[in-house]
Formats: structure tokens, C-alpha cells, sequence
């Protein structure tokens, strides 16, 4: 998703509850249903503590999950730009997290 010239100013992390064989799981699947690979690291945070301190834990659900949400985060620790949804298929396009970068770029 990031070019070289992007690499140098940012990373992408996702966080995630599920445990690191299920994360292979999720990404084996994206590899053979969208033949593409993850080129980002995942980490695992399966008691949520990260999460419960973005508020984006939903305990209400089914199958208790944290709200989809990206957050921009510049070199100072402020959180630049975030979209959060509860509604785990709703995710932002790569164009919309590409400006957010551009802006603090």
C-alpha cells in the first residue's frame, strides 16, 4: 500500500483480539481469496487492553469485536485523522487514509 518514498514516513499497524494463529488464518485467507499478501504487521491484543483505551470494543455484539477504526497518528503522538464505524464491513478507502497521510506528510 505505501510506496518507498512513503515507507520512510509512515507505518501501518492493525491491532487486533485474536491470537497470532488465528491472525495466519485471516491472512492465509486473504492470500487465497484475494491473492494478495498483508505487507503491514498485525498485533495481537486478545485481552483488548489497546482497544479499551480507544473505546472501540463492542461487547454487545455476537461475537464480541472492536469497531473498525484507522487512526493517523503524526510523529508527536496526536492522532491526526480517525474513522471509526460499528459496523465491521464499513472500512475506509486507501485513497481517504492515503490523504490523511499526505496531509501530515
Amino acid at each position: 500500500m505505501l510506496d518507498a518514498d512513503q515507507q520512510a514516513d509512515a507505518e501501518i499497524l492493525a491491532i487486533s483480539v485474536d491470537e497470532r494463529p488465528e491472525q495466519q488464518m485471516m491472512i492465509d485467507r486473504v492470500a487465497e481469496e484475494q491473492n494478495r499478501t498483508i505487507d503491514f504487521h498485525i498485533l495481537a491484543d486478545p485481552d483488548h487492553a489497546v482497544i479499551d483505551r480507544y473505546g472501540l470494543f463492542n461487547a454487545d455484539s455476537r461475537r464480541p469485536v472492536p469497531h473498525p477504526a484507522v487512526y493517523v497518528i503524526d510523529r508527536e503522538g496526536v492522532v491526526r485523522w480517525k474513522f471509526i464505524e460499528v459496523n465491521y464491513r464499513i472500512r475506509p478507502s486507501n485513497e481517504d487514509v492515503m490523504a490523511a497521510l499526505a496531509e501530515i506528510g
